[in-house]
């Protein structure tokens, strides 16, 4: 199970940390991933970090700005936003996925865990 939480309203320029809490399993066995939804919109890849934290891939609109990073020993993966804008609202879901290859996340099928979202909004 996982839960996303540290979601909340912040203004443009400004910064949040989503955090994704897993019971049950120890993310050391997967990828993990943060996904985004904005309303009106697909849900689009916005994160991935390989199992052990050494490779990660980011989507081109939140490269430079947004950092994956996770925390085995907690069993907690992380996703720190800075510079937010306000095109960057959406609710933010944490994914899991078991499959070799991290890269396999960002497509979102075949993840076998899907969080509960948590709402980010940045005003302009």
């Amino acid at each position: 199970q996982l839960q996303a939480f540290g979601g909340g309203l912040v203004q443009d320029g400004g910064s949040l940390r989503l955090s994704c809490a897993a019971s049950g399993r120890p993310i050391s066995g997967f990828t993990m991933g943060w996904f985004r939804q904005a309303p009106g919109k697909e849900r689009e890849f916005v994160a991935a970090s390989s199992r052990g934290g050494g490779s990660t891939d980011y989507a081109d609109p939140v490269k430079g700005r947004f950092t994956i990073f996770r925390d085995n020993a907690k069993n907690t993966v992380y996703l720190q936003m800075n510079s937010l804008k306000p095109e960057d609202t959406a609710v933010y879901y944490c994914a899991a996925d078991s499959r070799g290859n991290y890269l396999a996340i960002k497509g979102g099928f075949g993840v076998d865990y899907w969080g509960k979202g948590s709402q980010v909004t940045v005003s302009s």
